[in-house]
């Protein structure tokens, strides 16, 4: 099967098995008129539709499209559900992450790298900080993700980083300031998100180019969902009166979300910069040492 090497009904049970960890997410009755701005792709690209509970990107030949959120974050756990571009997606990303501004910026990312019709998408993520990135971790996903919603979750408090699909850990990025190397914590960040072009690297290192005559390729949101310290005027809204509503502030992986992260590792990891010798022939960089891979 091109998504998986283990059987649908194992992973059902697997799942199941995991219910009532702290990583369910629960729905919320998001609206996007007042979570979003449109940010490009004029003519229609972008959508906000059903009264607010449904947005769509699309590109075609000329432009793709985005939006970003009305509010920034220093620190949360931001879910959204999306449905990936079906069929020949070959060349396209769809981009969705974390982010603040200028030549020193921190970046979360989810990229959703686009496939030939029935081989599986690529899930790339990587983490930046002070402007540095290259922290790159690539997966296989389990499911199929053009054919339904999935909850794609980050996260971020000051000890960790948390990428986590359908409420399963795939990655954590532990704070690696004791081996002095930055970590995004001081810098607010919106909520991004774009579907663009990239056939010249994007499938294949560039060797299967997008088919426009499948154009448009649209790719759908919902169910946005923050528990976040929303950052305003200069300050931010969490503060020690108010620990209960913040746990997420403290979170991190339990035996059994240990155990989830585990399993995708060594199932659907399919590159790690902190195990590529020929990137990093002199050694790795310094925070491999406490995010090693299962």
């Amino acid at each position: 099967m091109a998504y998986s090497s283990c059987s649908s009904s194992l992973v059902r049970i697997l799942l199941t098995s995991f219910i009532g960890s702290t990583f369910v997410v629960l729905a919320s009755a998001s609206n996007f008129y007042q979570d979003v701005d449109i940010t490009w792709g004029g003519d229609g690209r972008a959508k906000i539709l059903n009264n607010g509970g449904l947005l769509t990107l699309s590109l075609d030949k000329t432009s793709g499209s985005g939006f970003q959120s009305k509010r920034e974050y220093l620190f949360g756990k931001i879910d959204m559900q999306l449905k990936l571009v079906a069929g020949n997606s070959a060349g396209t990303v769809t981009a969705y992450y974390l982010s603040s501004q200028g030549p020193t910026h921190d970046e979360i990312d989810f990229e959703f790298l686009g496939n030939l019709s029935g081989d599986p998408y690529i899930l790339h993520t990587n983490v930046y900080s002070q402007g540095k990135g290259n922290r790159e971790q690539q997966f296989y996903l389990w499911f199929d993700p053009t054919a339904d919603f999935h909850t794609y979750s980050i996260l971020w408090n000051p000890r960790r980083i948390i990428f986590s699909v359908d409420g399963t850990p795939i990655r954590e990025y532990k704070n690696p300031e004791s081996l002095g190397v930055p970590y995004p914590k001081s810098q607010p960040m919106r909520i991004y998100s774009s579907l663009w072009n990239a056939d010249d690297w994007a499938t294949r290192g560039g060797l299967v180019k997008a088919d426009w005559s499948k154009a448009p390729f649209t790719a759908s949101y919902r169910n946005f969902n923050e528990h976040a310290c929303i950052w305003s005027s200069g300050k931010s809204s969490c503060n020690s009166n108010t620990p209960s509503n913040n746990a997420w502030l403290n979170q991190e992986l339990d035996a059994t979300s240990q155990e989830r992260l585990k399993w995708v590792q060594k199932n659907y990891m399919i590159y790690n910069y902190c195990t590529d010798l020929k990137r990093f022939p002199q050694g790795f960089p310094p925070e491999c040492a406490i995010n090693k891979s299962s």
